[in-house]
């Protein structure tokens, strides 16, 4: 597979993974998950981490799952050559997504960072480790075909490019408080 095809079924499986933590912000706000509960006089995760957000992320990632699937039927040509997504990675990816986001939040609080502190690395492939462990899970033969080592390398290159991107223009259109 040449560069263009790597980047194209990189982009395209990550996509339903990449969603969620967006439309987390777009659709957050409510109650916490953790609660307001401490963990050794720290939050376990914060207000920024909620049922509302996490709901709406997920669906959010489901749903353009889906809807690419039915793109890719529909349209065919260059497009069939992508990945289908099975059903178990339509919930995995997303699911997985946010898990790793919650996880990084989680991490933030033990080491002393407060709701929106930068946390180089982690803050960008967190949704990479978590949707991509949770989909070894619940679809690994789809994982072991789909994510080539050079498809999974690109993953590991443009996500964090992505990642400040998006975050980037969130903070400039006053979606987020900070740009990370």
């Amino acid at each position: 597979m040449d560069i263009v095809g790597v980047l194209a079924v990189a982009f395209w499986v990550m996509l339903p993974a990449y969603v969620p933590n967006n439309a987390a912000v777009l659709v957050g706000g409510g109650p916490p998950i953790d609660g307001g509960r401490t963990w050794h006089g720290r939050r376990l995760l914060g207000d920024g981490k909620t049922w509302r957000g996490t709901v709406g992320g997920i669906a959010a990632g489901v749903v353009l799952a889906l809807a690419l699937n039915a793109i890719r039927t529909a349209v065919g040509g260059p497009l069939a050559g992508l990945p289908a997504f099975p059903a178990a990675a339509v919930v995995a990816l997303p699911t997985g997504a946010l898990l790793g986001d919650i996880a990084a939040s989680f991490l933030k609080r033990r080491t002393g960072r407060e709701r929106g502190a930068a946390f180089p690395g982690l803050d960008q492939l967190d949704l990479v480790v978590g949707s991509l462990a949770l989909t070894a899970v619940a679809a690994p033969g789809w994982v072991l075909a789909t994510f080539t080592p050079p498809v999974l390398v690109t993953v590991l290159v443009v996500t964090p490019v992505l990642h400040v991107s998006t975050n980037l223009l969130a903070y400039k259109l006053s979606l987020k408080s900070e740009p990370w």
